[in-house]
């Protein structure tokens, strides 16, 4: 039988900024990736989503991204691996700060926006951003695109991995992402996205944009939560997964 993790990036709130609709989306999912304060979420923001996200018993996990506030994270920032290795271990530290206040375990570590798309790709910047994860916490699970650079370094210095795939973007016949910047990135209508996870959870492919099929591996499934009909959408892809016979529970790591 199948099983799949439902992961969504919370916590994207800054001050008196709400973003997304963190305490309702937490119901459909099983795992939450807070953000740290570098791409977006402040210290409240950080200790009000990890206390929601015990009390809905979902498993939590850090959301690092560059200093980029501004740009949301979505700009590459040309920088040395030490201070990537650096800024990594600092975002999950002061997450880490507020599971341990809520007597709760961090589960796994997914990277933000551009630094995750270019660790899907740069096996120096993975490699920087896997070793601060393995030597913050060995136990914590890595989450990474699919078959990625990133999932490569990750089961290279040792650490559980989660091959992550998106219900709604589009992919390139090699696997990755089709890039924000291109007007295909998006999937927007709600039964083409569930289809696409259904055939990426049970056939191990996904249906690229030029029509052929890339080979990939899905352990986490993406919902962004700040789209219009996020909350909605959480809840039919569950539903579609359920009547699937497939089940739904968090990436376990070795704890």
């Amino acid at each position: 039988m199948k099983t799949v993790d439902l992961n969504c990036d919370l916590g994207e709130s800054f001050g008196s900024f709400v973003v997304g609709q963190d305490e309702l989306i937490l119901e459909p999912i099983t795992s939450a990736n807070i953000a740290c304060g570098y791409h977006a979420g402040d210290h409240n923001v950080m200790a009000k989503t990890v206390k929601l996200a015990k009390e809905k018993g979902v498993s939590i996990g850090a959301h690092p991204g560059f200093p980029d506030l501004i740009g949301f994270g979505r700009r590459a920032i040309q920088t040395e691996p030490s201070d990537i290795y650096h800024f990594v271990i600092y975002q999950i530290s002061a997450l880490q700060g507020f599971c341990k206040i809520n007597g709760v375990k961090m589960n796994h570590v997914k990277p933000h926006g551009a630094l995750y798309n270019m660790a899907a790709k740069d096996p120096v910047v993975a490699e920087a951003i896997a070793q601060a994860v393995y030597d913050v916490d060995p136990a914590l699970v890595l989450f990474g695109l699919s078959g990625s650079e990133l999932i490569k370094a990750g089961l290279k210095v040792g650490l559980s991995v989660g091959n992550e795939v998106f219900a709604d973007r589009t992919y390139q016949p090699d696997g990755t992402l089709t890039p924000r910047t291109h007007p295909n990135a998006l999937i927007h209508e709600t039964e083409v996205a569930i289809e696409q996870v259904l055939t990426m959870v049970n056939e191990d492919r996904v249906k690229a944009v030029d029509g052929s099929y890339a080979p990939i591996q899905a352990n986490t499934i993406c919902i962004h939560g700040d789209g219009a009909n996020a909350l909605e959408f959480a809840r039919k892809l569950r539903a579609a997964l359920m009547a699937e016979g497939i089940n739904i529970r968090p990436v376990e790591g070795k704890r």
